[in-house]
């Protein structure tokens, strides 16, 4: 019998069982199961206006409606292109709730890459905040395919008094004013849904219930096809992991985003299948951050490590009491243990009994699948699977199981793994594969190993991709983009340890000849970028070359430059 078979990491588990019952629902039908427990608790909380579950339930029927109305059915793709707002949760759920499949995506996406988004997944309308209207509108015309979109405001949800003052602020004089047509306010969309019948709820716990992007393992954007018993599953994974007996009545900081695995899978679906309270910030500033913990005293905080980072630079945060904290959960990156140490220390001398416990997972498995056991953290691991899940460390390349402690390709198999890529069979088949075992193994791309008691260790990704601030950059497609300029010959985008996103983007250029380096044409190139590329996967500097250095088969070196960078970085 194999390591991945005898399951070793069982007695660190805790009070955690071996294994769970999932419920045969969609996530909308859990939910309202949640809502008949806890009617009156609260589900969610957006800058101080609180919404029951009663009310929550009511919200998604009528946004349901609305969907309805506009001819949206089983089976047609929405694109939710929000920030963490009531609009953005109700209309996730009102989806699923008519069997519709929700299209997650940053709203800070560059115009080309929402034409993609929109192309590729078929989408019949769009939603997203009126400041992003005009970026969102310029690409609809290109499109084969008519799609609706409908606009939210902020303002809509804000509660008294902040209502009144947010036209006064800066970020509300900021936004562009709406043409009088071209679009459907997410209020006219309500209005309209009233009165219609809504179909009835035939949604099964298999079927694909949202739709998020990775690079998978060759670093090109494609949308991984999740089911609800995927978003079900983790979310009774991570409580159980957790070692709480319940979440229900605590609250949990969603500030992680809903278009990423980590946000919509813990930050949001965790918790209000838990019956908890997700406490919506729209957008993450160190300021907002801490004055929230404090306003707030959330118990739960999941978070990348660049969350941590800012609490220890919060002046807030100076003299706080944070013994409210009760879990304190870092994943999308890996987490130093230098930053660990730093978190520790911070929490220990903030009056917090809890310690950062870190876990790993991929967009294919919707994000977390392993974590640290409550009282068995081992410096350098990112803990181990959770209830139902399992690991296996394979030669790269082959389905050959390694003893323990050997380096390999991270597996995983378990209830959380993707149905697939959408419209990429090949690319399926090679990330899913059958190890002869009964089971369906996920090939994560990502190199490390397994002690003999099973605590799990990322050491390297074998697929080529950048993190910052916990999101995913591909460089091949930045380089793409940059090749595409008539100025430039070729490029290299690589990431460089930076000590708050952890790594920044770095482009190196060889103009075309005759095109002379200067600071203009830098200037050019970065104005050119932000019309292509989102804003965090934006680079920081662009670096003129004569040439790039190549491999023996003539290959850019792509590691070479990321050598020197790094070691430039160190010496200053």
């Amino acid at each position: 019998m194999g390591l991945s078979a005898s399951q070793p990491w069982l007695k660190y588990y805790g009070n955690t069982p071996a294994t769970l019952d999932y419920p045969r629902t969609t996530m909308y039908q859990q939910v309202v199961r949640t809502a008949q427990r806890f009617p009156d608790s609260i589900a969610y909380d957006f800058m101080g206006k609180q919404t029951t579950y009663r009310q929550f339930l009511a919200r998604i029927d009528e946004a349901a409606r609305g969907l309805v109305a506009l001819g949206i059915g089983k089976g047609d793709k929405v694109t939710i292109c929000m920030a963490n707002t009531p609009q953005a949760v109700d209309c996730f759920y009102a989806c699923n709730r008519i069997g519709a499949i929700p299209n997650m995506i940053h709203p800070l996406s560059a115009a080309g890459e929402i034409a993609f988004y929109l192309r590729v997944s078929g989408s019949k309308a769009i939603l997203t905040l009126d400041q992003f209207y005009e970026k969102v509108a310029s690409v609809i015309p290109g499109l084969d395919q008519p799609v609706q979109i409908l606009i939210a405001k902020v303002a809509d949800e804000l509660p008294f008094p902040l209502s009144l003052a947010y036209p006064l602020t800066k970020s509300a004089r900021a936004i562009p004013k709406l043409p009088r047509s071209g679009y459907m306010l997410w209020t006219a969309m309500i209005r309209k849904g009233k009165g219609v019948q809504l179909p009835p709820d035939t949604g099964k716990f298999d079927e694909c219930g949202a739709i998020l992007y990775s690079g998978g393992t060759t670093g090109t954007t494609k949308g991984i096809q999740l089911t609800n018993l995927n978003f079900n599953a983790l979310g009774s994974q991570t409580i159980a992991a957790s070692g709480f007996e319940t979440v229900a009545g605590m609250k949990m900081l969603s500030i992680m985003p809903i278009f990423h695995g980590f946000g919509l899978g813990i930050g949001i679906h965790t918790a209000l299948i838990g019956g908890a309270t997700c406490i919506l910030i729209p957008q993450f500033s160190t300021k907002v951050y801490a004055s929230t913990l404090l306003k707030k005293k959330p118990e739960l905080i999941p978070g990348v490590p660049t969350l941590f980072e800012a609490l220890l630079r919060a002046e807030e945060l100076k003299d706080a009491d944070l013994s409210f904290l009760k879990g304190i959960f870092s994943g999308g990156d890996s987490l130093s243990p230098e930053l660990k140490k730093k978190v520790d220390s911070f929490l220990k001398e903030h009056g917090c009994a809890e310690q950062i416990r870190e876990g790993y997972g991929t967009t294919e498995c919707v994000t977390a699948s392993c974590l640290t056991p409550k009282d068995y953290a081992r410096s350098g691991s990112i803990g181990v699977p959770f209830p139902d899940t399992f690991y296996k460390i394979v030669k790269p390349g082959t389905t050959e199981e390694l003893p323990p402690n050997h380096e390999g390709e991270i597996c995983l198999s378990g209830p959380t793994v993707m149905m697939g890529y959408m419209n990429a069979p090949e690319e399926t088949a090679n990330t899913l594969r059958n190890h002869g075992d009964g089971r369906i193994w996920l090939h994560t791309g990502d190199l490390g190993h397994m002690d003999e008691d099973g605590f799990v260790y990322f050491r390297q990704r074998l697929k080529r991709m950048i993190i910052t601030s916990g999101y995913n950059v591909y460089p091949s497609q930045l380089e793409n983009i940059i090749d595409a300029h008539e100025k430039v010959l070729i490029s290299c985008v690589i990431g460089v340890k930076d000590p708050y996103r952890v790594q920044q983007v770095r482009a190196y250029v060889v103009p075309m000849p005759g095109i002379e380096p200067s600071e203009a044409l830098r200037q050019e190139l970065l104005d050119y970028c932000s019309q292509h590329i989102a804003k965090y996967a934006m680079p920081r500097q662009i670096e003129f070359r004569t040439e790039l250095p190549k491999t023996l088969v003539g290959k850019v070196a792509y590691r070479v430059l990321e050598e020197e960078a790094n070691a430039q970085e160190a010496d200053q």
